[in-house]
């Protein structure tokens, strides 16, 4: 940026570098620009349709000082301000795939804009930059472009105000800021370096700066919003935690400065009285004290007309008390400032725990051979105790939300929500007593013949790993880097089974002879048929499945790096994306998908075949119509497309592959009671998720999917079904699997590694549905696609066990429960510990979002398995 650097080097401006805090989304950083508060991780929620902001903020200030506002750019600060601006044009932000249009309808405001003077206060926001590092990452070849093009504009803007300078009497103020960075992969939402590093320029002819570049100074990005309030004469805002900026103070008066500075520290005292008992105590605001009293004698001074020498360092010396004062405050604001809702919180925790609970005393009849659990919901309704129940809850929420500090979140909904949820609390404590005695009957002990406490090597590991990693979600360091404990596990794993492979191939086989061989050939069997030469085939491909895994697994760990330590370390895909390997990556995403298709049309129908050929077909041509991938006759001069109509062409054979699968599964439900009908329904819908997975997944992650599905066949023809393991064993190894494989494909704990840009392959335009549901399949695909190999591996099964479907879907629930409730603990009593916001409050969305999804696969498949066929059985 030329022009910028050129305008820095003349003097008359600051720079610095501009420490935002994490959540790193557009909306809460908007908000803290704003208001200088600290937002929370609920704002990342939020940040999808964002509210209007009821809290004091800046923009407010300025609309109720009379000053006339004009707004072009990213639609949230239409949605978070509205009425607010005199003139506005709101562009979406969602849709990432379009970085030339978002900034086109912002600059086509500019002339018409920069020649009035009926305006006080313009604010630009474009989002272009940004969009690019969400396609591409940060070393795109479009970044320079898009780069020039924001220094033409600021020249553009800049040369206008110059111009209006001489008009008026009053200097100009022209702030070039960021509302957060960009990681390594082009997202953003964490706490890395790039991403809370933003730039801060102010530009202004007040500044007489020395010329020259300089190393830019560090400040919080929430100081901002009391340096611009003072500039513009408007009161701070009340919640702001923000300290103005010494430097920009350097060319007004030594009065003016200090009264500047009392004003700020007057601010934050309040603030401090108002979230602190014991704000007496602080360190800051005894020394915002001590400098107030000291500001007085400098005022009696000089209000008497002393002009020496002596008055001028007592006021350089009660200056520097008040930039200590300052920053005392702000930290401790910073660090105290969350107040959390506890009651909201305590009553989500009894929710979630209800539900958990029922779980745990559900499993001797969800594990049962008829997999049939009755709840008393009926007789729990009709019992007086539930309604005692709901009038001791509701007694409670009144009191709560009546006291005179209250202002919870659980208070602020409608009557009729709170009905239900006090109704749900009170029926789900009722059937736990229920379940409770009728497990537990008074008088009569469990016999110890009917509890089997045999456990074997892999029950072992398979109840230690997962209890293991429940623990190790108390540590911060186990929380960033997780996918070392899954990987780790995942590793033992095939090293456990692999001992089974052997036991059952080599020492059982000669403890038991030639059993498994048959004595006579059957009429239709031939010589020459070499059942042998079958046998040991089998054996040996059994053999080399866990280390087969075990070479994958290695393979795909140097695909994409995560975590924090050595995320920043290049990998494979890093490799892959680079321009001068695309010949390398195309031959790669053909392969993969060539693989994808063979692993996954054996068990479909042939108008499914069809459609799974073309779609995967369509799949590389969007591929290579967004410019990833080559293909034979794609010009190398052509622009880049979005793929809109490639990607709609593959979303087409999705829902023709879902639509034949959910066919044949209602004709297994309503017509007739066929096993086979259904398994392959269940097995139709797996693949058309396959496609739709090999659309989203980035062309250097279709490796991942492969490796995915060979894994699944090699482990299911050859370990699962030859080892005779029970549905409770084998869905834990396809829950661990899963979550290996969701940290295979890149992602991490961290909000930065969502790629928000799978939700918008097809679309034109922001559409909140699809785009939400894009990427949480894309995020989820892993464990999601493990979730569903299971229910369609067990169904295909039913003659080991019919009842196989319901006891892998309970496990299922139970494998995230579990973990769940014990991290909502963790991160309640966690609430005040240095990594809440950066490293455990990220982690809770995942879990929670994971919770949500596996409670919709489950619930799916649980009502697909009610059917003719399993209610005789």
């Amino acid at each position: 940026m030329p022009y910028t650097r050129q305008v820095v080097e003349r003097g008359s401006s600051h720079s610095f570098v501009a420490k935002a805090r994490p959540p790193t989304v557009t909306m809460p950083r908007i908000k803290a620009l704003t208001t200088g508060s600290i937002p929370g991780f609920i704002d990342v929620v939020m940040n999808l349709n964002s509210p209007a902001l009821l809290e004091d903020n800046l923009i407010w200030q300025a609309k109720t000082a009379g000053k006339k506002l004009v707004f072009y750019g990213d639609d949230t600060w239409v949605r978070l301000f509205p009425k607010h601006f005199m003139e506005y044009d709101g562009t979406t932000s969602f849709f990432v795939s379009d970085y030339t249009e978002v900034d086109n309808n912002v600059t086509r405001h500019l002339d018409s804009t920069l020649k009035r003077d009926d305006w006080d206060i313009l604010i630009l926001h474009y989002l272009g930059l940004d969009h690019i590092g969400h396609i591409s990452g940060p070393y795109s070849s479009l970044i320079q472009p898009k780069l020039m093009e924001m220094d033409d504009i600021l020249k553009k803007i800049h040369s206008a105000l110059i111009s209006k300078e001489s008009e008026g009497s009053l200097p100009y103020l022209l702030v070039l800021c960021g509302d957060h960075g960009m990681s390594e992969t082009g997202s953003h939402g964490g706490s890395s370096e790039p991403e809370v590093n933003t730039p801060l320029v102010l530009i202004s002819p007040a500044f007489k700066r020395k010329g020259g570049m300089e190393k830019p100074g560090v400040v919080e990005q929430v100081d901002l919003t009391p340096t611009l309030a003072l500039g513009l004469g408007l009161p701070i805002s009340q919640n702001s935690v923000g300290r103005v900026i010494p430097s920009v103070l350097e060319e007004t008066s030594l009065r003016d400065q200090l009264r500047f500075l009392h004003l700020n520290g007057h601010q934050l005292s309040c603030l401090l009285k108002d979230s602190m008992t014991d704000y007496e105590k602080e360190v800051g605001f005894e020394q915002f004290r001590v400098a107030e009293k000291a500001h007085g004698n400098w005022m009696k001074l000089y209000l008497e007309g002393n002009t020496s020498e002596v008055l001028t360092n007592m006021g350089k010396k009660v200056l520097k008390q008040y930039l200590e004062a300052l920053a005392a405050m702000s930290a401790a604001l910073s660090k105290q400032l969350g107040k959390y809702d506890m009651y909201s919180m305590i009553a989500g925790m009894v929710f979630v725990f209800q539900l958990l609970l029922v779980l745990l005393l559900a499993m001797p009849e969800a594990l049962s051979g008829a997999a049939a659990v009755d709840l008393p919901i009926l007789s729990a309704l009709l019992s007086l105790p539930f309604y005692l129940l709901c009038l001791l809850l509701a007694s409670v929420h009144v009191l709560v939300c009546t006291s005179a500090e209250s202002s919870c979140y659980f208070c602020s909904l409608s009557w009729g929500l709170v009905f239900a949820a006090v109704a749900f609390s009170s029926a789900m404590f009722c059937i736990l007593v229920s379940i409770a005695t009728r497990r537990l009957p008074l008088g009569s002990p469990l016999r110890s013949s009917e509890v089997d406490w045999s456990l074997s090597e892999l029950d072992v590991l398979l109840l230690a790993g997962t209890a293991g990693h429940t623990l190790s979600l108390a540590a911060s360091s186990f929380v960033e880097e997780e996918h070392q404990t899954w990987y780790f596990l995942l590793n033992t794993l095939c090293l456990i089974v692999f001992q089974d492979v052997c036991r059952k191939y080599f020492r059982e086989k000669r403890g038991s002879g030639d059993e498994e061989e048959p004595i006579l050939p059957s009429k239709d069997h031939h010589p020459s048929a070499h059942p042998k030469a079958e046998i040991f085939s089998e054996k040996w491909l059994a053999l080399a499945t866990p280390p087969f895994t075990l070479v994958c697994c290695r393979l795909l760990r140097s695909l994409n790096q995560t975590g924090v330590q050595w995320a920043h370390l290049p990998d494979v895909g890093h490799w892959l994306n680079s321009s001068e390997h695309k010949l390398v990556l195309s031959l790669l995403s053909a392969f993969c998908l060539v693989l994808i298709y063979f692993l996954v049309q054996r068990r479909c129908s042939w108008v499914s075949k069809v459609a799974l050929a073309l779609g995967l077909l369509g799949v590389y041509s969007y591929r290579a119509a967004v410019g990833n991938v080559l293909f034979p006759w794609h010009h190398s001069g052509r622009t880049m497309s979005k793929g809109t109509v490639e990607a709609r062409f593959v979303y087409v054979f999705v829902l023709g592959i879902l639509f034949t699968g959910t066919k044949d599964l209602l004709r297994s439900q309503i017509i007739t009671a066929d096993a086979k009908l259904k398994s392959r329904g269940l097995w139709e819908i797996y693949s058309g998720l396959v496609l739709l997975v090999s659309l989203l997944f980035r062309a250097h992650n279709l490796p991942v999917l492969c490796c995915c599905l060979l894994i699944q066949t090699l482990m299911a023809q050859f370990i699962w079904k030859k080892l005779h393991y029970d549905a409770a064993q084998t869905t834990i190894m396809h829950y661990w699997f899963g979550q290996a494989f969701f940290y295979f494909q890149g992602n991490s704990n961290n909000i930065a590694t969502v790629d928000i840009s799978v939700g918008f392959v097809g679309l034109e335009s922001y559409i909140e549905a699809p785009a939400i549901f894009l990427t949480a399949l894309s995020t989820y695909a892993g464990p999601l696609l493990w979730a569903c190999h299971l229910v369609c591996y067990l169904s295909s099964e039913r003659d080991r066990s019919p009842v196989a479907v319901g006891h892998g879907c309970y496990c299922l629930a139970l494998l995230r429960s579990v973990p769940t409730a014990a991290y909502i603990v963790l991160v309640t009593g966690l609430r005040y510990h240095l990594f809440i916001w950066s490293v455990f409050s990220p982690k809770l969305l995942y879990e929670s979002m994971h919770l949500l999804l596996t409670a919709g696969v489950c619930l799916f498949f649980i009502t697909m398995e009610q059917s003719p066929s399993s209610s005789k059985s």
